[in-house]
């Protein structure tokens, strides 16, 4: 069987048609803007399905299923959209609008829980029972898969590892709270910390890399500072990793993972710069459990293919 799978990021819609294995056999993208609607986004949706069974030489009938992947809050049993943050729709009934136009099952997720699923699968987390991603993004989201399954919590909201206090009268977050996780180690936080730095340090090996690069701050920035030996540009990657280790290895210790893999650009950067220090302090401060029973970090494998992917298997998931 085939299955089709649609994520819904911040600018654009991409979706896909991927085999058992998760293997991509077709592909689509366009501009989220372009969907005005709550019936825009049934009929585009249900319109992608069957373009990508055409251009895969598919037929309609061998596709299982339709997953749909929201960054926000949805109803798993209803098939609905409670919230997004990217679209102006509330309270959407996509599986009872979808079906207007295909007969086809519709499952619907919350876009870091698909990321987690595809990993859980086909990428870093193949082999495990108990998985968790920790996503750095705009903010810091997690997904958490369990004998196979999501865990979504009592209240279909578990993962909410971003708006974790770790400084107590920390930086103010949107959430109404201070000093949450994501405030210290999301990829905007890492920008900030290196503006910050640029602004103190205008003759610094890191406003060089700032400037070569048309002033733009990016996520490698001090990254890029700091392989250069760049003193300034190393103090903003300590302190940010210092940070994200930290979230680590609270995730670590509430949930027990036998692996974690971090996801995101932030995650790109060299392994000696970022993923090595943070195993290191996650073997040094976690609770101890006995050296064969450490979890695993790991980098994510599936790059920005993995909501994509974990969207079409949803179908998939709930018939194992």
């Amino acid at each position: 069987m085939k299955y089709v799978g649609v994520d819904i990021g911040g600018t654009n819609l991409k979706a896909g048609l991927v085999d058992e294995s998760g293997n991509l056999l077709a592909t689509q993208k366009m501009k989220v803007a372009s969907i005005v609607d709550r019936e825009g986004l049934a009929w585009t949706v249900a319109s992608l399905a069957q373009e990508l069974a055409g251009a895969a030489g598919v037929p309609l009938g061998e596709v299982a299923s339709v997953g749909v992947g929201v960054p926000g809050t949805v109803d798993i049993r209803a098939g609905s959209i409670a919230y997004t943050c990217n679209l102006p729709l509330r309270d959407v009934p996509l599986r009872k609008l979808f079906h207007k136009y295909l007969n086809i099952p519709l499952y619907i997720e919350n876009d870091a829980n698909c990321a987690a699923l595809a990993e859980f699968h086909v990428g870093a987390g193949c082999g495990s029972k108990r998985f968790v991603t920790v996503t750095l993004g705009t903010g810091v989201g997690a997904g958490i898969v369990h004998n196979g399954k999501i865990y979504h919590g009592a209240n279909g909201m578990a993962g909410e590892v971003g708006h974790m206090v770790i400084e107590q009268d920390g930086l103010p977050c949107p959430c109404g709270r201070h000093g949450c996780w994501e405030q210290y180690a999301s990829a905007t936080a890492l920008k900030r910390m290196t503006a910050e730095a640029l602004a103190a340090h205008p003759d610094s090996g890191l406003a060089r890399v700032v400037a070569e690069n048309d002033g733009h701050v990016s996520g490698q920035s001090a990254f890029i500072a700091a392989r250069e030996g760049d003193p300034v540009g190393q103090a903003v990657c300590d302190r940010y990793v210092n940070y994200l280790a930290c979230g680590v290895i609270n995730v670590v210790n509430i949930f027990q993972p036998d692996t974690l893999a971090i996801g995101g650009g932030v995650s790109n950067e060299a392994e000696e710069q970022l993923l090595l220090p943070v195993q290191q302090r996650v073997a040094r401060e976690s609770i101890p459990c006995g050296k064969d029973r450490r979890t695993r970090i790991v980098k994510a494998q599936l790059g920005n293919r993995a909501g994509l992917i974990g969207a079409a298997l949803l179908g998939k998931n709930k018939r194992i």
